[in-house]
């Protein structure tokens, strides 16, 4: 009999607490159609809030939806930045998924970690990244050579054309040597058009092995624990 009111209590503190998130996305999305489209409302343990999925962000309001905060919660003690944490969560892609046949393939090692990245040659942040990838072993790394500069649409297809892909590539970001011209068809344009189905605005843009994105540049030890699935930990 006690066990069964707990499981009547958890029932209905579970059914009370799906109401509360289906009014609070109810209020938003009919008072605020402005936030866009709202693909999940979560009750949070901080402060009472509720987080506000949509298709690439996340945000956070009060239980009467009257207030948006669009910013990262950090936990003190630990200076944990929960927010991120939470987003990793929320917005990873299938990585076996990814069309690898549109990317640059460099083995490091026993290529045994595994990381695909977008990136364009006349981004100062991709050039930081590929000194900082350079000491990195045992990786296989998918390049998406991801043009959204003025002028990097030439170099992009210079660097697919060449022979060796790799070395022009590393020629190019690590030494600034130009490649010659190339004269084959690169394949850009479904390169961009995967980076806007992922919601990829800016280069350079990581994707670990366990599906997270992590946008912008990211150094040496940071990378070390995304490849090895503990960054945030």
């Amino acid at each position: 009999m006690f066990r069964l009111s707990l499981l009547l209590l958890a029932s209905l503190f579970c059914s009370c607490a799906y109401a509360s998130e289906t009014r609070v996305k109810d209020m938003l999305q009919k008072n605020y159609p402005q936030i866009g489209k709202i693909e999940k409302v979560n009750k949070t343990s901080i402060l009472g809030l509720y987080e506000i999925v949509t298709r690439d962000q996340l945000f956070y309001t009060d239980e009467k939806a009257q207030y948006l905060i669009n910013g990262n919660i950090y936990e003190l003690k630990t200076m944990r930045n929960l927010t991120e944490e939470r987003a990793r969560q929320l917005f990873t892609v299938d990585f076996n998924g990814l069309p690898f046949e549109l990317a640059i393939k460099k083995v490091k090692g026993d290529g045994k970690r595994k990381m695909a990245y977008f990136s364009d040659p006349n981004c100062v942040y991709c050039k930081k990244l590929e000194h900082e990838l350079r000491n990195m072993d045992n990786v296989t790394l998918y390049m998406f050579l991801y043009p959204l500069f003025q002028g990097s649409d030439e170099k992009v297809k210079a660097v697919w054309c060449s022979k060796d892909q790799v070395k022009a590539w590393d020629d190019l970001m690590l030494n600034n040597v130009q490649p010659l011209a190339g004269a084959c068809e690169a394949p850009s344009a479904k390169v961009l058009e995967l980076g806007r189905k992922l919601n990829l605005t800016g280069t350079p843009a990581l994707i670990f092995a366990d599906g997270v994105v992590v946008p912008g540049y990211v150094p040496a030890p940071e990378l070390e624990k995304a490849l090895n699935g503990t960054l945030g930990r």
